[in-house]
């Protein structure tokens, strides 16, 4: 991620939960952990003008689809019953949870997350290497002795290109010499997994979606929309409250126990398609992340269907820019 996308996501996180405490405060007392939201803060700042509109709009849009989900972010059992704001740190999607934003009460045992997204809808960008045992990292299972035979000759020789300081434009076979064997070797070790552990899908999706279901915000500045997407897993989302329902209503999704089919994405020589039961899919486009040959490449994982019964809202800006 370059540090302009860094930065205005940052600034997408600081927008909102500015919107969002001044929405709740109209209605019941709210504070700011500003521990918490320092880096954000100074992302903000470093924005233009009219990127800070932009977000300002993109946060607005989705509050009232979140209140209506979730009534415990509005009722008040006393003045010291404070909803919290806070943004979670780095190291927290590194121990398995993916929300950036949280509510929390601190007089009951609740709390909900908000994954920011700011014109993309990846999952996540884990990277392949001859080091990174991604099976035992993603799903718990280590990757077998075949699997690094396939892959360490190939990282081999992106070390010492990287040596000779080898561009990958320069680079002109890397289709045929590196994503396509690497890509075969990742779909054979996902086949070996699953024939191996048939819990493999729940944990893969697990994983990429984190252990605490949140709702994940994206802002689509092309279309002047941020969608509201909520990902109920476990059924932690949309309680009621004691006098308020939800008017809103989020399912509980299954999550998958079978692979359907793993295969080469046709007419591609760099992204992997994975179907799964109960309406989940994915695509793994592997590529490189810089200009210098290095030995490791990232995966932009992406979902390329999910459920039914996961609801998304599109949420249309107030006004247009």
């Amino acid at each position: 991620m370059t540090n302009m996308s860094n930065n205005n996501g940052r600034a997408f996180e600081y927008a909102c939960v500015k919107e969002l405490e001044k929405s709740i405060s109209l209605h019941r007392p709210v504070m700011l952990n500003d521990k918490s939201i320092e880096a954000s803060k100074r992302a903000w700042c470093a924005v233009s003008k009219e990127q800070q509109k932009k977000l300002i709009l993109a946060s607005k849009a989705f509050i009232k689809c979140l209140f209506e989900a979730e009534p415990l972010i509005l009722e008040c059992e006393s003045e010291s019953d404070i909803v919290e704001l806070s943004i979670n740190k780095d190291s927290d999607a590194e121990n398995g949870d993916v929300r950036d934003i949280i509510l929390k009460r601190q007089e009951i045992s609740w709390d909900i997350g908000l994954s920011m997204k700011l014109n993309h809808f990846a999952a996540k960008h884990s990277r392949l290497s001859a080091k990174i045992d991604f099976g035992n990292k993603w799903y718990g299972l280590p990757c077998c002795d075949a699997y690094w035979g396939k892959i360490t000759p190939i990282f081999e020789r992106l070390c010492y290109l990287k040596k000779q300081k080898c561009t990958w434009h320069d680079m002109r076979d890397k289709e045929a010499s590196v994503y396509l064997p690497l890509l075969n070797a990742f779909k054979q070790e996902l086949e070996r997994a699953y024939n191996e552990d048939f819990q493999i899908p729940q944990r893969l999706i697990s994983y990429l979606l984190g252990v605490k279901d949140f709702y994940k915000v994206v802002s689509v500045d092309k279309k002047q929309v941020t969608e509201f997407q909520c990902f109920n897993l476990r059924g932690e989302l949309n309680k009621h409250g004691k006098r308020h329902k939800a008017t809103v209503i989020i399912p509980v999704a299954n999550l998958p126990d079978e692979i359907i089919s793993i295969r080469l994405k046709p007419n591609s020589k760099n992204t992997i398609e994975l179907f799964l039961n109960n309406g989940w899919s994915l695509s793994f486009r592997i590529h490189n992340a810089s200009t210098i040959v290095e030995p490791s490449l990232k995966f932009d994982i992406q979902f390329i269907g999910v459920p039914s019964n996961i609801i998304t809202i599109n949420c249309q800006w107030d006004k247009l820019l």
